[in-house]
């Protein structure tokens, strides 16, 4: 492998995804993976080295969490997870790269706009007083988020809307969340090797980049403590919809001049 200007680009969207991970608990593949799928690597390069990058950063935090974690909830998310995982490898082994980026690109904006909108929805009557979370609501979260998990590594938006739903306490909600993505990511990642994914460009980006995982950890945990989270979490879904919106027309003007 060279280590070139692509090399570089792919090391440098990792930092930054994988920062905001470190921050917040979730988010590095929502970010990384639009950035990436506008790289040379292409969709079936990123999906593996995201999954594997997201597995190492839950298994550190859990490291510090695992004794918070609400296992009731955890253990509902990835049974319903477990079958949506085939599903979504369908979709990105099949001949519908540009469709997935699409739909990938719809999702980012759509999760940002509701994480940026969600107080107003919630706080407009007593809305959450009239429908009150239930358990069972992590069936129907966990069977998308597996689906979007196989095919994009985006499983995060429906487990952060369901433990949004469940007003999860911010301490519990990142580690419920680590103990969510952990073995789930140990399940995709399974999937990928089975289904042909692991290549050598991928453990060659995945080896590169461990020195910036560790890098981006440490700082991360300072940043965690440093800065206000909602005001940093409100430009993270600025960003994120940017990104989305440029993952989108890049992807219509690509296909329409193929």
């Amino acid at each position: 492998m060279v280590f070139d200007g692509v090399t570089v680009a792919v090391l440098l969207i990792i930092l930054v995804s994988t920062l905001v991970r470190a921050v917040f608990g979730f988010g590095n593949a929502l970010i990384a993976m639009p950035l990436l799928a506008m790289t040379p690597i292409g969709m079936k390069t990123a999906t593996p080295l995201v999954a594997l990058i997201a597995t190492i950063l839950s298994l550190v935090i859990l490291v510090k969490d695992w004794r918070i974690i609400d296992l009731r909830s955890v253990w509902r998310l990835l049974v319903a997870t477990i079958p949506g995982i085939p599903l979504g490898l369908i979709l990105l082994k099949g001949p519908y790269e540009s469709t997935g980026k699409i739909i990938l690109a719809l999702i980012i904006v759509g999760f940002s706009l509701y994480c940026l909108f969600r107080p107003r929805l919630f706080t407009r009557g007593h809305l959450a007083a009239r429908c009150p979370p239930r358990e069972w609501a992590a069936y129907p979260f966990g069977l998308l988020a597996g689906i979007l998990g196989g095919a994009y590594n985006t499983n995060g938006p429906p487990v952060i809307i369901y433990g949004t739903i469940r007003r999860w306490a911010p301490d519990r909600f990142r580690a419920n969340l680590q103990g969510y993505f952990l073995p789930s990511n140990v399940i995709i990642i399974a999937g990928h090797g089975m289904g042909g994914l692991w290549t050598p460009s991928v453990g060659w980006y995945f080896l590169l980049s461990l020195p910036l995982i560790l890098l981006s950890i440490w700082i991360g945990n300072h940043i965690n403590r440093m800065i206000p989270p909602g005001r940093f979490d409100r430009y993270i879904h600025l960003l994120l919809i940017l990104v989305g919106a440029l993952l989108f027309i890049q992807t219509v003007i690509s296909g329409s001049s193929g």
